[in-house]
């Protein structure tokens, strides 16, 4: 095909190395194809730094309608993880896997999922062994982790790269709204003592206005395989380097299918913007307070993308306890669920109350 996908559903995106025959996978630190079997390199056609416009928006009125063209949607065959939720697509030979997002140990069937095609993707920046650094660092910064699991995950076993699905919400508002504007003045009042103080009132006057915004990109995660508190603050993410969806960048990685469907998004993305107009509603009101007490927002022209991003994701099992961490593969910002140290916190309490009775007996006899 012209645009290099497999034609045939649940078909690994390999591609032959043509100087020996082994795989390419995709290199973060060249940004190209590299077979590590003979040092064999090849270019990804249409990348670089002008790829970026030849990445168009899709109509959202017509993809929940289904009337989205052939082109614009394909069939993976995926795993889907028991415990998470999570779909990963794999291969075609491969019948039982360990899911990369929570360790837990899953079989799928051969079935194959059909989605809406991805439009753009953000090539890794960082490979396995800078994102494990950063993963070791973050973890020598938490005062209260156990240093075993730091040993743990320095020594372990590799983070697995996965392309993360989200969506990219473009949209036209404008917004009419009512409200209040405070202005704050001070009254003179005398207390029972005498004192003469200054206590501030507001004076509130009706208001009323047009605000309108476009947003561009607003971005939504499309998956539920892990806790958006982590991924949320993998942010922010330079969607300017985005390039035009090719599996090349797959080479070598997994990429998770969205579980978020586009409708879900969609309402994610207006509380994104709603918060949004709300500030430029305040901002519009003015004054030293505000108060909204009506919206209403006419939304058009909505657009979007299915992206996918970089992950780096280790999942470590510590004395009987799964930890998760994740890895911004763009920037290297780390995120994940903080382990606790049992002997570092009874020495951190005891040291506290070492000082504490210290300084109580130093005050006791020179205070």
């Amino acid at each position: 095909m012209a645009d290099g996908l497999s034609s045939n559903p649940g078909e690994e995106h390999r591609f032959p190395c043509d100087n020996c025959g082994s795989d390419f996978r995709f290199d973060p630190d060249q940004g190209k194809l590299v077979c590590d079997h003979c040092g064999n390199e090849r270019d990804i056609e249409g990348n670089g730094p002008w790829a970026g416009s030849a990445i168009r928006e899709l109509d959202f009125v017509s993809a929940i309608r289904d009337q989205l063209p052939a082109q614009e949607m394909e069939e993976t065959r995926v795993l889907t993880c028991p415990n998470c939720g999570a779909q990963v697509e794999f291969s075609s030979e491969i019948h039982a896997k360990e899911c990369p997002f929570c360790a837990t140990p899953v079989v799928t069937d051969t079935g194959t999922h059909r989605h809406i095609k991805p439009k753009a993707v953000l090539p890794f920046q960082l490979d396995e062994a800078a994102a494990r650094e950063a993963m070791v660092r973050w973890l020598g910064r938490l005062w209260f982790a156990p240093n075993g699991l730091q040993d743990y995950a320095r020594k372990g076993r590799k983070l697995d790269g996965i392309y993360t699905p989200y969506w990219t919400f473009d949209a036209d508002t404008r917004s009419a709204y009512r409200g209040q504007r405070g202005t704050v003045y001070y009254e003179t009042r005398r207390d029972s003592k005498g004192n003469v103080k200054q206590v501030p009132k507001v004076r509130w006057r009706r208001v009323s206005g047009r605000v309108a915004r476009f947003f561009d990109d607003v971005l939504v995660l499309a998956s539920r395989s892990l806790p958006k508190r982590y991924t949320d603050r993998l942010a922010p993410w330079d969607l300017t380097a985005l390039d035009p969806y090719t599996p090349e960048y797959l080479a070598g990685f997994r990429a998770e299918g969205y579980t978020v469907d586009l409708e879900d998004g969609m309402v994610e993305a207006r509380q994104i913007m709603d918060a949004q107009i709300a500030r430029d509603i305040r901002s519009d009101i003015g004054g030293d307070r505000q108060r909204i007490d009506a919206v209403d927002t006419t939304v058009s022209d909505v657009t979007f993308k299915h992206i996918l991003l970089p992950v780096w994701l280790a999942a470590y099992k510590y004395r009987g306890k799964s930890y998760r961490f994740v890895v911004n593969g763009q920037s290297g910002k780390v995120q994940g669920e903080r382990p606790y140290s049992a002997w570092k916190i009874a020495f951190a309490v005891l040291g506290a109350l070492i000082l504490a009775a210290i300084g109580g007996y130093l005050y006791s006899v020179y205070g």
